[in-house]
């Protein structure tokens, strides 16, 4: 058996073959003990923690340090004045005791959220659905998926049921990706591409799967990142290297000048022990044993001003990197953005409006988009389901919609799931004069196609070859936005059909509207990008989404000027694997948005800018 599978590549029965594994009885609980025994946990391998002790040790590798824990040493053994050495030694162990706690304090709190981050997963075993912890996955288990799961490790799917998983976090994509079992026949696929794979620490946002783990622990994708981060080139922060320079150059100037001191004195007739005590005692005051302490008291405020912004520090001088800071590379997805799908434009009544304008509340697109949608409502008034319907029904709610009076007055008696094939979501609704309302959602291009008449301002009218070509035009404005754009629709029937399909149902529709929405830029975001700006410091997005969101979002951040030549390209993965080292680092300085990268991509973008000097 082996897990090094190109599984995208493969169809589905070929891969549970290779993996030994059973559709209808997953593994037995023998084989996935000695599964277990063979690849270890389903977890990610954490650097051991080092020992207190170790940690204390660990701070006096410092050079400064070293040349005060040598000049008390020296200050004792010469003088035999034990007040300077004991008070340079305690400022030492007071500032190794500072280091220790920091770093303790930190490790402490990013366990925590380890443990945190523990899911479950539903596997067969068996012949058995039994619930099991994430880290006893092996490869080969069959895992069930469902909305609202957190995925537990790299997987192939089975079956899907309109799943679209939520892939952000690994992939920087901002809208959920619907998720299918074909086959992908190219050959390195990226991870945003691969739309029968499912991955560890995603999550699935709508519908329901049937998946068989491929990979897991450190040699899933989210552990490929976390072994390039452990094998990343340890360097010293700036303050680090200065206090190097300046303990080196102070250590050279004290030592030439207690040798000159010593030969003048002995040229003057003094007695060599006396000379050696001056010079000794020379050296000693010159040292500045206040500096560690001082540098350390700084850096201890700057970390508890990062902890009261719920930032974790692990080490002391780790804080101090900020203010050396010229380049910062950031993330897009829940970064720079809001991670929250937002309606921003809205088209209806042959209009396209603004979505913070006021409109009817019982405008047909309002209904159509509200009532074709599975968000659900949680006691505390949070909306759970999928980004892209959850902003439908924010936007209705922020307009004062009455969502809970509408939904009893209409509730749903059938309906026809989403699925990527068709890109449609139809849901049924009884009327009072005993008649059933049709809601329709979905790609707009999918929607036109089926629909024969039009609803604007009130009046149902045919829809023209003219109202069409109008329609595809504002859904084309919206795109190019970087606008996620859906339509909707509905119909009234007599009489429900026989069978909820789409060849009864989603036909002679009316047209309604359409939606664009986008994840939005944060505003404090795109403050920062104008602070760190004015301060000399160059922000550059590294994202996993398309190329259109992430240029628009950079835009509308400040970060690319749509009125420039420079620094106008967006660079993408694929462009990224076509060139060297050698032509990156000559292109690094005129590019400030990268999309559907990897994470490999991203240590090569950072070291190009670390070749420069950066």
């Amino acid at each position: 058996m082996s897990t090094k599978l190109s599984a995208y590549n493969q169809e589905a029965q070929a891969v549970i073959d290779s993996l030994e594994s059973h559709v209808e009885t997953g593994l037995t609980a023998a084989v996935a003990a000695q599964r277990l025994e063979e690849f270890g946990p389903n977890e990610l391998k954490a650097e051991a923690h080092s020992t207190l002790l170790q940690k204390f040790i660990e701070q006096f590798k410092d050079f400064m340090i070293i040349i005060l824990v040598i000049a008390a040493a020296v200050s004792f053994v010469a003088s035999h004045e034990w007040h300077d050495a004991v008070i340079i030694l305690l400022v030492v162990v007071l500032n190794a005791i500072m280091g220790v706690v920091q770093e303790a304090k930190a490790e402490e709190a990013i366990d925590a959220l380890k443990e945190m981050a523990s899911p479950d997963a539903r596997v067969r075993r068996d012949g058995n659905v039994m619930t099991v912890k994430s880290h006893d996955l092996v490869p080969g288990d069959i895992v069930l998926l469902e909305a609202g799961d957190i995925v537990p490790a790299d997987m192939r799917l089975i079956e899907a049921n309109s799943l679209k998983v939520e892939e952000a976090a690994l992939t920087g994509e901002s809208v959920p990706v619907d998720k299918d079992i074909s086959v992908i026949a190219e050959e390195g696929a990226g991870i945003g591409d691969r739309h029968n794979m499912v991955f560890s620490s995603t999550n699935v946002t709508y519908g329901r799967a049937l998946a068989i783990v491929t990979a897991t622990g450190m040699n899933t994708e989210v552990g490929h990142i976390a072994s390039m981060l452990a094998s990343a080139e340890k360097t010293k922060t700036p303050l680090q290297r200065d206090q190097d320079r300046l303990g080196k150059t102070l250590t050279i100037m004290i030592l030439v000048i207690a040798a000159v001191t010593f030969i003048v004195g002995l040229l003057r007739g003094r007695q060599i022990p006396d000379m050696l005590l001056v010079s000794i005692s020379l050296a000693v005051a010159a040292i500045p044993e206040g500096l560690p302490a001082i540098s350390t008291i700084i850096l201890s405020i700057g970390t508890q001003t990062m902890a009261d912004r719920k930032a974790l520090v692990r080490t002391l001088p780790a804080v101090e990197t900020l203010g050396g800071t010229q380049i910062i590379c950031s993330d897009k997805t829940g970064t720079l953005t809001l991670n929250k799908m937002t309606i921003e434009k809205a088209y209806y009544d042959g209009v396209l409006h603004n979505a913070s304008e006021g409109l009817d509340l019982d405008l047909p697109l309002l209904r159509s988009i509200v009532l074709a949608n599975d968000t659900e409502v949680d006691a505390e008034g949070n909306l759970i389901g999928d980004p892209t319907e959850t902003a439908m029904v924010k936007f209705a709610l922020d307009k004062g919609y009455p969502l809970a009076e509408r939904l009893a007055s209409f509730p749903r008696v059938g309906e026809i799931p989403f699925d990527s094939t068709r890109k449609l979501m139809t849901t049924v609704h009884p009327l009072a004069d005993g008649r059933y309302l049709v809601a329709t959602k979905g790609a707009p291009d999918q929607l036109l196609k089926r629909c024969l008449h039009k609803d604007f301002g009130g009046q149902v009218t045919d829809l023209t070859d003219a109202d069409r070509q109008a329609i595809l035009t504002e859904n084309t404005g919206m795109a190019r936005q970087a606008l996620r754009v859906l339509a909707g629709a509905y119909k009234i029937i007599d009489q429900l059909p026989i069978k909820f399909e789409s060849e009864e149902l989603e036909h002679d529709l009316i047209f309604a509207g359409l939606v664009g929405m986008i994840d939005p830029e944060r505003q404090e975001a795109a403050d920062a990008i104008a602070v760190a700006k004015g301060a000399g410091m160059r922000t550059v997005m590294i994202t996993g989404d398309h190329a259109e969101t992430a240029q628009a979002i950079a835009e509308r951040l400040g970060i690319l000027n749509p009125n420039e030549d420079n620094h106008h390209h967006v660079m993408t993965g694929a462009e990224l694997d076509a060139i060297s080292d050698q032509e990156l680092e000559a292109r690094v300085q005129d590019l400030s948005v990268y999309a559907r990268v990897s994470p490999e991509h991203k240590v090569r973008i950072i070291k190009a800018w670390q070749s420069k000097g950066k």
